[in-house]
């Protein structure tokens, strides 16, 4: 009998365990802490490295190995002598990675990214979404294991909140994502591309006043806490909310789109600036932002690193 198979867990929120339909009591933190490590990586080998890193952070004990040793054979008598396997650099969660809902997350994040401008899309993203309840690894007491990886799944969560927004602004369907916008820019007050949207949907449901209101706020907040003023976007949202009486046409920030542009390679001996802007630009159209690695001598025999450019577009 394969003991993993039916093991379900829940790392988006508050930490739960099922196996089939009969919930899983982990009381002891360390338990915790070693299964969201493996399930985090279910069907692959985790090293010894990475969960002694999940169970004590940099400050691990002499026989950290032993340690991990006796900790999955807890685990074990718990899920099931099956649901961890020994391997030879490390141990695997046997268990499908569609039941993690981590993993499940990750995946139709994918899905919609490749669906974009579809059906599919929305579908995906609303599945995505429903899977999160709350800051990742709660009840998990692994600082190394929160920093390596919250950080990453609430950006992903808070973008798959974003473009949907954009799909229902685009569809007519403003009233729909104030509540969440609102509740989301109270918990991320510097992330302004919430605020953005938060703007255009009131201001299409006909509550500009509201907007211009959260607009005030949010400046100065921007200046008090950062010395700065909104972003170009912003002030734009807001000075058409204010002169025309509705927000402009929203679209995606350009950074989105940036993202996916094409990446320039190349390796040669850089004389000066304006000839990597040739290699870099060579074939494109595109001009290049980024890094660039080149050698610092024409033999190539000691490669450095430096970052010598930016063009704005």
């Amino acid at each position: 009998m394969n003991d993993g198979r039916e093991l379900a867990v829940s790392l988006l929120g508050p930490l739960e365990v099922r196996r089939g339909r009969t919930p899983v009591g982990l009381t002891a933190g360390r338990l915790r802490t070693l299964l969201a490590a493996l399930a985090l990586s279910a069907g692959d080998t985790v090293s010894v490295k990475r969960l002694t890193l999940a169970l004590w952070g940099e400050e691990f004990p002499a026989n950290a190995r032993r340690g991990v040793h006796t900790y999955v054979a807890r685990l074990r008598r718990v899920l099931g002598p099956d649901a961890v396997r020994t391997m030879p650099d490390g141990y695997r969660l046997d268990a499908d990675p569609d039941r993690i809902d981590v993993l499940r997350f990750r995946r139709l994040l994918a899905e919609a990214g490749r669906a974009r401008g579809t059906a599919a899309e929305r579908a995906a993203l609303e599945e995505a979404l429903a899977l999160w309840r709350g800051p990742p690894f709660e009840g998990v007491d692994s600082d190394w294991l929160c920093a390596s990886e919250s950080a990453c799944l609430l950006e992903s969560y808070l973008g798959a909140v974003e473009r949907r927004t954009d799909l229902d602004l685009a569809e007519g369907r403003h009233g729909e994502p104030v509540a969440e916008l609102m509740e989301l820019t109270a918990r991320h007050p510097l992330r302004e591309s919430l605020w953005g949207r938060l703007l255009v949907a009131l201001g299409r449901c006909g509550r500009q006043a509201e907007a211009l209101a959260h607009y005030e706020r949010l400046r100065r907040h921007l200046v008090e806490e950062l010395g700065t003023e909104p972003s170009a976007e912003l002030r734009r949202i807001y000075d058409s909310l204010l002169h025309l009486g509705t927000p402009p046409d929203h679209q995606a920030p350009a950074a989105l789109e940036r993202t996916r542009r094409r990446v320039a390679v190349f390796a040669g001996h850089v004389v000066d600036l304006a000839q990597a802007d040739g290699l870099a630009g060579a074939g494109g159209g595109e001009r290049f932002t980024g890094v660039c690695v080149v050698p610092d001598a024409a033999d190539g025999k000691k490669p450095f690193l430096a970052v010598f450019w930016k063009h704005q577009q």
